[in-house]
């Protein structure tokens, strides 16, 4: 069956990085766009960063440029997001999304607070 697992989320001070991890397997993950979405409490959901199936293309949400970085290994049906210059505004749950035309799954998120 089809699995998104995230990894990485936790604890960190402002200034400080973090890595987030999905793993996914039950699809041929290296046809599909892979998104990381973000929910902070009492907040709609929103999309952090995309990047294309061969990782070729990658996009950013304005509040996260030039502090995030998106990137996957096909060869491991992993997709990242480095997260560095934390601030306390990016306290969330953390979700990665695998999209392929009317395709769409979902991992079950990773905690991420900025907090001294």
């Amino acid at each position: 069956q089809v699995q998104l697992v995230e990894s990485g989320g936790g604890l960190v001070q402002p200034g400080g990085s973090l890595r987030l991890s999905c793993a996914a397997s039950g699809f041929t993950f290296s046809s599909y766009a892979m998104k990381w979405y973000r929910q902070a409490s009492g907040k709609e959901r929103e999309l952090v960063a995309r990047i294309g199936s061969s990782g070729g293309s990658t996009n950013y949400v304005d509040s996260v440029k030039g502090r995030f970085t998106i990137s996957r290994d096909n060869a491991k049906n992993t997709v990242y997001l480095q997260m560095n210059s934390l601030k306390p505004e990016d306290t969330a749950v953390y979700y990665c999304n695998a999209v392929k035309y009317n395709l769409n799954y979902w991992g079950q998120g990773t905690q991420v607070t900025v907090s001294s």
